[in-house]
């Protein structure tokens, strides 16, 4: 203990010469010497204690990054645009797709392998894009005409039956309790009810209230197409229940004749013309009450 003390004072030269002449007489002291003469060569800078505090705070707290309000838009625009992207492409490939024809329009359309759908007035289909070239199947409410492209099984889903084709042009109709299906080309196969009907060029089928005829046409496609209503013994409710589709209009029948029928064709581009017809043939008057509603008497 004694040997530190003065080792300290003696670092300091705050000995005394008596205390002085007891450490350099002690077996340490030319190491020590050897020592305070290295150290003497050493340069230490003063100490800034200010610089020291402020370096101490700096690594306590980080400086917090900050991001330009234009590069936060630019990540907010790019996070929406993907969302978006996200969203569309749902929609374009897994959410059913409806194509409709309203009340005195027809429209037109393909489907993904390029099948053509004509639609007739008063008509719906709906359909799914998503893997489309092995699950050829749509819903049909109404009329339409399908010129389809050859491939896999081509399947129209009504709520009165079925067609499925491979590759042909074919016209289907189901509207109420009345299923129709005209083949124009190749072969389609009918599923109604319990029935199963396979027709090819020409042939045509219809059933309601679980009647079947059968007959033959010699069109190459649905006279609708070309804007002529084409009837077979049909009565004067469906009669007029088409003719309102076509022209976009309301009739109203007075009249106890309801179960006469009619075969013959009413043009859907002139509505005069195809009044006169059906007055004549029924033995009615028509009057024109307003832009859009047509009453129906008897004579």
């Amino acid at each position: 203990m004694k040997e530190n003390r003065l080792l300290a004072k003696w670092l300091n030269d705050d000995l005394s010469p008596d205390e002085l002449a007891e450490f350099e007489a002690s077996p340490d002291f030319e190491k020590y010497q050897k020592i305070k003469n290295y150290t003497n060569h050493l340069e230490v800078s003063d100490l800034d204690e200010n610089a020291m505090l402020s370096n101490i705070l700096s690594q306590k707290k980080a400086t917090p990054k900050v991001i330009p309000l234009y590069k936060n838009w630019m990540f907010r625009a790019a996070a929406i645009f993907i969302l978006a992207l996200g969203i569309t492409f749902f929609m374009k490939f897994f959410v059913p797709q409806t194509q409709t024809a309203n009340f005195g329009e027809k429209t037109t359309f393909l489907l993904p392998d390029n099948s053509e759908v004509v639609l007739n007035s008063g008509s719906e289909i709906n359909y799914k894009k998503w893997n489309w070239n092995n699950n050829r199947r749509l819903e049909l409410k109404g009329e339409a005409y399908f010129r389809v492209a050859k491939g896999r099984r081509f399947e129209v889903q009504t709520s009165l039956g079925k067609v499925s084709v491979l590759g042909t042009q074919f016209n289907v109709k189901a509207r109420k309790n009345r299923f129709d299906v005209v083949c124009y080309e190749g072969r389609v196969k009918v599923n109604y009810a319990n029935t199963q009907i396979l027709l090819t060029h020409g042939q045509s089928v219809s059933f309601e209230n679980g009647r079947q005829v059968n007959r033959n046409v010699s069109v190459l496609k649905p006279e609708w197409i070309d804007n002529q209503i084409c009837f077979n013994k049909e009565n004067i409710r469906t009669i007029l229940d088409e003719v309102e589709r076509q022209y976009n209009i309301t009739i109203e029948l007075n009249t106890k004749d309801t179960v006469s029928l009619f075969t013959g064709k009413l043009p859907a581009k002139d509505l005069n013309v195809a009044l006169q017809i059906i007055s004549t043939t029924y033995h009615l008057e028509a009057k024109k009450v307003s832009k859009n509603k047509i009453i129906f008497d008897e004579k």
